[in-house]
């Protein structure tokens, strides 16, 4: 079972279930799509809007429609010759559910004490209650605790640092089977493993998947930036973070200047104290459950090497004995004197229990210190801030883009791509159109600065903050404004957050979008950058769907769509909108590139079904004349995608004699069905972007 050749990302929630997926199925064959990707389909928490805190891998969720709904779903989709590829969870699971309450019940005589990592030692498992009588409620195999008070009394495994998701130990062959049995039935064309840093051995879980699943099997990994999937590990790739750092840092334009204007102090700064704070506070009892495992060591001084070296990890984890040079990196950076010990120890054992554990917990310290600290507390140019993102690199060379995307090509090729998720911090169109801020970077900053004059908020890395994902949003109501600033200052965790409220700053925060949304400064900047903001938003749009790889669409995001940080990016879809604009350009209607977003339908409808073909090879076309460095260009089975780039810096000099050499013979813009021209102000005339294929097609 191969992959497929495009797929389009749904959250299946209680208001939009199986039958609904059902109902877009001919709007999504339409449009040209491959395969629905829906996030996980297995019993979850009542009233779960995401899916991901699973209840009960061993049904279909009955609030989506149950297994009726699924077998119908895929009934629907083979109709209409689309796949379906589903995402899974096999790190955890919420609790309480069945198989927990009979291990509270039961103790280690539970059947289902092996499921869950729980640390035995204390003969109970220790759950974590908030409050002065913490200790009160006592109980023959398990004991509340105030886990908050600095300790680590709190003795199982989770997911980050949120307590109702207990980890689960798919390594162990009968809990994979417990775990895998029911979705592994449903044959499906792909699966999206979610989480995979979080398992003890994830590339034994990953054999051991294949040899059940033979279909297409791509992994929720972040990739630094120079990172490469463990080749042992037999998948077809990531979900696509990698690809959305390249695709959208090559929109960007270099500059320093953020930086200087800013005075603020440099990411890996930020960024260490943060994994630092995380380590010392929300992860401190994965850290003393660690160190308790390293020998000949002050139980103290084990607990400062572990954290040091999971706080300068320089990648997410490492996977002994693979990848050894990132294990050698972050002991190197460390200064506790038990390291060396700790060193000795994992390099003596790789698969043991020591280096197993300070593998799969260094994730979850790179995650919550950088995306979620880091990411909210250094904001200088937000747009760079994302999932798998540096913020510390300004801008992608186009010569490096066509170098990585030759590589993708030749290592990966039926890895996803993409450039909104469910989890991203801004949608693809709000990073487009901060883009345009690279290319205006004083322009911007006294903006800035004259509003923060006005209304600033007192804490200066959330201002800035605030102020580009304003613009970058707008238009956005106050509501949508309010929780978006909520969440990004308590996760910042400096003068708030969710264990300790700063009352006056919140409601600070709190006031700040009735200040600021019906300024006209604020609405006259937003509309200053808005048309160059389509032209990046295009632009990335059809790189992603024509590159190598396999392109997903986040719902919705066929249309112009500028949502911020989850929940606002689970917002629900008008499907009904969407089939009519279809409708539209199905027979031959050229929208203009406006506020109704419907130039992006189209470049996505046109796309798709060029890819559809099967698009192979890379090859890099280079434009020649004075705005050369305003085009971004490449050829794939006979198929060319052309794309404008930093479009302010060319509105001020204009196409000229620039040209864009092309191979072969004729050529057809199949967006707007006329024959193309090599000259680029002719061929990009119309349209920021062109989609050329051989002949009159």
């Amino acid at each position: 079972m191969g992959a497929p050749f495009s797929t389009y990302r749904v959250q299946l929630t209680p208001d939009f279930t199986f039958a609904d997926a059902a109902g877009v199925a001919d709007y999504l064959a339409r449009l040209g799509v491959g395969a629905l990707y829906a996030s996980p389909m297995l019993d979850a928490r009542e009233g779960s809007t995401h899916g991901y805190d699973v209840v009960d891998p061993t049904r279909a969720r009955p609030a989506l429609g149950g297994d009726e709904g699924r077998i119908a779903l895929q009934k629907s989709l083979a109709e209409h010759d689309l796949g379906l590829v589903v995402d899974i969870v096999p790190n955890h699971m919420v609790v309480p559910n069945p198989w927990w309450e009979d291990v509270l019940e039961k103790g280690q005589a539970s059947k289902y004490a092996r499921y869950f990592d729980i640390d035995w030692s204390s003969g109970k498992v220790l759950l974590p209650v908030l409050g002065e009588d913490a200790e009160d409620d006592v109980h023959e195999h398990y004991l509340k605790v105030d886990w908050r008070r600095g300790n680590s009394e709190l003795n199982y495994r989770r997911f980050f640092d949120i307590t109702e998701l207990a980890a689960v130990r798919v390594e162990d062959p009968e809990v994979f089977e417990a775990t895998h049995r029911e979705v592994l039935s449903w044959g499906v064309t792909g699966l999206r493993v979610d989480h995979p840093d979080g398992l003890a051995d994830p590339g034994g879980y990953f054999r051991r998947l294949r040899e059940h699943f033979d279909g297409w099997l791509v992994v929720e990994k972040i990739l630094g930036p120079d990172e490469q999937l463990p080749q042992s590990w037999p998948v077809d790739g990531t979900t696509g973070y990698d690809a959305l750092r390249e695709v959208c840092g090559v929109f960007i334009a270099p500059t320093d200047r953020f930086a200087a204007k800013t005075g603020s102090a440099a990411f890996h700064e930020v960024e260490h104290a943060s994994r630092q704070q995380v380590a010392d506070s929300i992860l401190v009892a994965e850290v003393r459950r660690i160190a308790r495992l390293v020998q000949g060591v002050e139980f103290e001084d084990a607990c400062q090497a572990v954290a040091e070296v999971m706080v300068n990890f320089p990648v997410y984890r490492s996977y002994l004995p693979e990848g050894s040079h990132h294990w050698e990196a972050a002991v190197r950076k460390a200064r506790s004197p038990a390291v060396r010990a700790l060193d000795e120890q994992v390099r003596a054992d790789p698969r043991g229990e020591l280096a197993t554990r300070i593998q799969q917990t260094s994730g979850m310290v790179v995650a919550k210190g950088t995306e979620d600290t880091a990411f909210y507390r250094y904001t200088n140019f937000v747009a760079l801030n994302e999932v798998g993102g540096s913020p510390d690199r300004f801008g992608m060379p186009v010569e490096e883009f066509h170098q990585r995307a030759q590589a993708r090509e030749a290592q990966t090729p039926a890895a996803m791509t993409a450039l909104s998720t469910h989890d991203t911090k801004r949608s693809e169109d709000v990073r487009a159109r901060l883009a345009v801020l690279a290319e205006i970077p004083d322009e911007y900053l006294a903006f800035e600065a004259a509003m923060t004059e006005k209304h600033g908020i007192s804490e200066p890395t959330l201002n800035r903050l605030a102020w580009q994902s304003l613009v970058g949003a707008f238009p956005i109501t106050e509501e949508r404004l309010g929780q978006y600033l909520e969440k990004a200052s308590r996760e910042a965790k400096v003068k708030t957050s969710w264990v300790d409220r700063n009352a006056e700053f919140d409601a600070e925060v709190a006031a700040w979008p009735a200040k600021v949304l019906n300024e006209p400064e604020v609405a006259a900047f937003a509309e200053r950058v808005k048309a160059p903001g389509w032209s990046n938003a295009l632009g990335q749009k059809l790189v992603q769907l024509t590159a190598p790889g396999v392109p997903d669409i986040y719902q919705g995001t066929e249309l112009w769509d500028f949502s911020l940080v989850d929940p606002d990016n689970r917002r629900p879809v008008d499907y009904a909108v969407r089939a009519e604009l279809l409708d539209r350009i199905e027979n031959g209607w050229l929208p203009e590139v406006d506020d109704s977003g419907a130039a992006k339908l189209l470049v996505v409808q046109k796309a798709l079904h060029v890819r559809k073909r099967g698009l192979h090879g890379y090859r890099p076309l280079r434009a020649e004349g004075p705005a050369a460095e305003h085009v971004l260009a490449f050829e794939r089975s006979g198929v060319i995608a052309v794309a404008t780039r930093l479009p302010v810096g060319l509105a001020r000099k204009g196409w000229q004699d620039t040209v864009l050499p092309l191979p072969g013979s004729k050529w057809t813009d199949v967006l707007t069905g006329r024959p193309s021209s090599e000259d680029l102000s002719s061929l990009l005339g119309t349209y920021p972007v062109a989609l050329l294929v051989r002949g009159d097609e």
